[in-house]
């Protein structure tokens, strides 16, 4: 009778669910996010609480709640309203560097990505496939009909905006399906009315810049991240030799270039040989010197009650991650615009690796590398199974992006 009653006493002030985010008592992480989008896509407004537990999340209590956390792995807290109450007056404390962000509706996601690309070809797609998170892919016809005025949240698949087939042409020339992308890419530039695949794909990138400036939030990986700004400061000059585009560059096309129209990056020299695997001197790879074991980067700490944008695109269960390699792999500090927030860094060569910044009335994230949880990712090597890493730190980043425009915007004031 004692053990009924006192059931019938929790039960009475157990009104709300915390989603711990820490490392010692989450088991499955990413699809802790899942759990939380899935919440905001029936209309339940969430509590994202910043640096408290590895940034863990606070809902209203429900038996269906429960039993998906149960179903899907995540582990959970039933608290009670005096626990509640008490988490979010130290959460508010001046003394504490915490804060708790209101997450108010599922923003609608878009991945630019070919068709036929397989969704483990990319680690956005392979991370929202795991974690339950809904998707729409589009590509270039799509956007250039304005579809992205439907969508909250972009990302970028690993394409190459410039129109050099993604520097593969030394390696990869001669392989059947180089050979079939760049002839399908031709076929849809012609389709769309453009003469080269390099004006099609500068027109995607306006149209992408368009989004952002409009309000978007636009997340990319990779080569995405460099290749779409080079397109940008590029506009109007032609960078692609012969073989990409049927006739020669113009003379002198690094000094033709406007860094006022890029996002992230200015004053970086471009790679003209069709032979080498590079774009420019914005990525790092074929710089840098540091050993697989000790390849990791730093998040930084921002102040969550001054600066909650970037306290919420770095919240994790620990500050080091593990760093992986990609066609771009880190970018140059000496090619970052100065507005832009560096909120990753290796401190061995002092590399950045996960940068932030705005552009008009909207954000922009670029994350270097192809495969948080693949070292070096080659061509045709198996996908990464994301059941054997969910508490991956790595993958938790790109999430943050995802539930970002969830949140009312705020200004950030660093």
């Amino acid at each position: 009778m004692l053990f009924f009653l006192l059931m019938l006493t929790t039960s009475a002030f157990a009104s709300q669910i915390l989603i711990p985010m820490d490392a010692e008592t989450q088991r499955n992480h990413l699809k802790a996010y899942g759990i939380t989008y899935w919440m905001l896509d029936k209309d339940v407004k969430v509590q994202w609480l910043l640096n408290y537990r590895g940034g863990s999340f606070l809902l209203p209590d429900s038996e269906e709640l429960r039993r998906e956390c149960k179903i899907r792995g995540v582990s959970f807290e039933v608290i009670s309203d005096q626990k509640t109450e008490s988490i979010l007056e130290e959460i508010s404390s001046p003394a504490k560097n915490m804060e708790a962000v209101l997450l108010e509706k599922a923003p609608k996601i878009a991945v630019y990505s070919p068709q036929d690309n397989k969704p483990w070809d990319d680690a956005v797609t392979m991370v929202l496939t795991y974690a339950e998170i809904p998707y729409e892919t589009i590509y270039d016809e799509e956007v250039l009909n304005d579809a992205l005025l439907l969508f909250d949240w972009l990302h970028l698949h690993h394409e190459d905006f410039t129109g050099q087939y993604g520097k593969f042409y030394r390696t990869y020339r001669t392989t059947p399906w180089y050979i079939e992308d760049k002839k399908q890419a031709e076929a849809l530039a012609q389709r769309l009315g453009y003469d080269k695949v390099s004006e099609e794909k500068l027109a995607v990138a306006l149209k992408i810049r368009d989004y952002v400036v409009g309000g978007g939030f636009m997340f990319a990986m990779c080569s995405a991240t460099d290749s779409f700004d080079i397109a940008l400061a590029a506009e109007g000059v032609d960078i692609a030799e012969p073989m990409f585009d049927g006739d020669p560059s113009d003379a002198n096309y690094q000094k033709q270039l406007n860094f006022e129209k890029s996002f992230a990056f200015e004053n970086f020299i471009l790679e003209r040989s069709p032979m080498v695997y590079e774009f420019s001197s914005i990525d790092m790879t074929n710089k840098r010197q540091v050993p697989m074991d000790v390849d990791y980067f730093t998040l930084m700490e921002y102040s969550a009650k001054w600066d909650p944008v970037p306290t919420m695109l770095t919240q994790n269960h620990t500050m080091l991650v593990k760093g992986f390699m990609g066609q771009t792999t880190a970018y140059d500090p000496a090619t970052i615009k100065p507005t832009v927030l560096v909120m990753g860094q290796s401190k061995i060569n002092g590399e950045a690796r996960y940068i932030h910044g705005i552009k008009g009335n909207g954000f922009f994230t670029f994350y270097g590398g192809h495969d948080p949880e693949d070292y070096q990712h080659m061509v045709g090597d198996p996908k990464t199974e994301l059941e054997l890493h969910p508490t991956s730190p790595g993958y938790r980043l790109i999430l943050n992006n995802v539930l970002f425009p969830a949140a009312k915007k705020q200004k950030q004031k660093t």
